[in-house]
């Protein structure tokens, strides 16, 4: 029964930014639970649809600007005439830009909410409405973060994106859990990814960042996998609008 709960073959799920990183452990993981992968990638897949093929799964790739809102009515359309219809979506797809808060622009403002944030809900609505058709319910996982919870420094937009994320997802999973839709998200803590190469290059700084880890690591983009297949499968049905932080400790120091 406990490994029926967690069988995925025979869904498809819709995975943004899954190229590299942690959206492409977390699309890795869903193949190997039986998901068949629709990846939405700014440009190219890179090595992500081999993988799941080794995995006996099918993939899909479409290409998209996710700021362009306009193009994800498009992206959802195509996917389900590829794919037969969509069961899960991972809202993976960010971006970050660092300043001081003083000298912050309005585009590097908008241009991460945009990502971040208006498309997320955008996109979510849209699957929403296909999960609706099908009469099938489906799965909802947004990606939040560390300052989700936190202020941070130098990056406003990616903080009021992320805190964003998890109020958004605690708001859509109050209106749509009654219909069979689970929302909920992941907040990764300080992973292993290209983003935080130059932090882990910096002896220093890298040094104080695991001083306060409990698990005393770097997280792994596999780190994300249990977290991911568990929020998508029957195992969280009665798990609705919560942020599920995967941080090694961080948050409990």
């Amino acid at each position: 029964m406990t490994e029926q709960l967690f069988n995925l073959h025979g869904k498809v799920a819709m995975v943004t930014g899954c190229n590299t990183g942690l959206g492409q452990a977390m699309a890795v993981a869903l193949a190997e639970a039986g998901c068949d992968i629709v990846g939405v990638n700014h440009s190219n897949a890179g090595d992500t649809p081999e993988k799941v093929a080794s995995l006996g799964r099918q993939f899909y790739g479409f290409t998209a600007d996710l700021s362009q809102q306009t193009e994800l009515s498009d992206i959802v359309e195509q996917a389900v005439s590829a794919a037969g219809r969509l069961d899960i979506l991972v809202n993976n797809a960010g971006i970050i830009r660092r300043t001081n808060a003083i000298d912050f622009t309005e585009q590097d403002w908008d241009d991460v909410m945009n990502v971040n944030l208006k498309s997320v809900f955008f996109l979510s609505q849209l699957v929403a409405r296909e999960f609706e058709k099908q009469k099938s319910g489906g799965k909802i996982i947004n990606i939040a973060s560390m300052l989700s919870f936190q202020g941070g420094i130098q990056v406003p937009s990616y903080t009021a994106s992320k805190s964003g994320v998890m109020g958004l997802t605690r708001l859509l999973a109050n209106e749509w859990a009654g219909k069979g839709i689970n929302v909920n998200a992941i907040a990764p803590g300080y992973m292993q990814t290209n983003n935080t190469q130059a932090l882990r290059d910096d002896e220093q700084r890298n040094k104080e960042i695991l001083s306060r880890i409990p698990a005393q690591r770097w997280g792994e983009p596999q780190d994300l996998a249990g977290p991911t297949v568990f929020l998508a499968s029957n195992a969280s049905d009665y798990v609705n609008g919560y942020t599920i932080a995967v941080d090694g400790g961080w948050l409990a120091r």
